[in-house]
């Protein structure tokens, strides 16, 4: 049956049921085993990341999800002094990348980020992945602009990608019992689509571990998948396990299991196959040596340094803010494979 499923993947012909049957039913090994081979045919043996630094510019938020453990846990907001202060640090130890998001406030307008983000780019020769579909969504209602008219200013203003965060779980059942206050699916596939049309890239993620089930999971990556076969703007998929420490909604669940960390990292390579080559590990959320696993499970991108993840840590993330670029290779040549570092873009250094 794997290996039908093997050529199905190549083909990209696997269907949800197959999907929802393999992470059910087939041997588990034998599941990572396909997902690991499908990744050495599809992007081989390189393991790539990206030195980058995440500024979270504010704990202030409206929002109100009840998997978040960031909300007003340090009660602050960032200067735009304190902001570039960041940045030449980031840049101090090589990074290419700023990840710029945070809460949402009725206060950031299409205005504050666009002067936030020109600043940062008169001043910084780096690349911003910013904001999120969240973050655009709020930031249009807020100035009376459509999603589109805001994203053509940000990426005017110098937003170079977006991120692919408040995703969360892609079915609206689910939503309106961990984030109700948050966009829909809808309205979170509509800003994607056009980032997409406009030029700017997008990350794609999953929130998986907390209500949701196989079905709803299944059901959100192939909504991903359709859209990239429909704008090709996605640059890779992102699967983060839910973290329960200081919010509401770990009260009732207890997150993923290990071998659920390992069947979301190979059962996405197999849907996605081609069409999304780059499964990320997320290291901040798994631990180190729960990565190197999900590496020989499909994944083949570590992400990056990540100097400063106040939302994971907040949440109970506690591998440590910063990965150093020397120890993502030995983590990586420790199995046996290739560090390579990359661009946000996916462009080999």
């Amino acid at each position: 049956m794997l290996d039908e499923i093997y050529n199905k993947s190549l083909d990209n012909e696997i269907t949800k049921e197959e999907a929802l049957e393999l992470v059910r039913s087939a041997n588990q090994f034998e599941l990572f085993d396909t997902a690991d081979k499908l990744r050495q045919e599809i992007v081989g043996d390189k393991v790539t990341y990206v030195v980058n630094k995440a500024i979270d510019i504010t704990d202030h938020c409206m929002i109100g999800c009840k998997f978040c453990s960031f909300r007003n846990h340090e009660n602050y907001q960032m200067s735009d002094e304190e902001i570039s202060d960041s940045i030449v640090q980031a840049k101090s130890v090589g990074a290419t990348e700023i990840c710029l998001f945070g809460g949402i406030t009725k206060d950031m307008t299409i205005d504050y980020y666009c002067n936030l983000i020109k600043n940062i780019k008169d001043e910084h020769d780096i690349c911003l992945h910013a904001l999120s579909p969240a973050e655009v969504y709020q930031t249009a209602k807020n100035s009376n602009i459509t999603t589109k008219e805001a994203l053509t200013q940000l990426k005017d203003a110098g937003m170079d990608t977006m991120t692919g965060a408040s995703a969360e779980i892609l079915v609206d059942s689910i939503r309106k019992q961990i984030c109700p206050n948050k966009l829909t699916t809808a309205q979170w596939s509509q800003v994607v689509k056009e980032a997409h049309e406009l030029g700017i890239p997008t990350t794609s993620t999953i929130m998986y571990g907390s209500i949701e089930t196989w079905e709803d999971r299944i059901e959100h990556m192939f909504i991903l998948k359709e859209i990239q076969e429909e704008t090709h703007g996605f640059t890779e998929f992102v699967p983060m396990t839910f973290l329960g420490e200081n919010n509401e909604l770990g009260k009732i669940s207890n997150g993923a299991t290990g071998i659920e960390d390992l069947k979301i990292h190979a059962i996405s390579r197999i849907i996605f196959g081609n069409v999304i080559p780059n499964i990320q590990v997320s290291w901040v959320k798994l631990g180190l040596r729960m990565t190197q696993v999900a590496l020989t499970c499909g994944a083949n991108d570590i992400g990056g340094t990540m100097i400063e993840d106040k939302i994971s840590t907040a949440a109970g993330g506690g591998y440590g803010g910063y990965l150093p670029v020397e120890k993502i290779k030995q983590l990586v040549t420790d199995i046996g494979r290739i560090p390579q570092e990359r661009t946000t873009k996916y462009d080999l250094l």
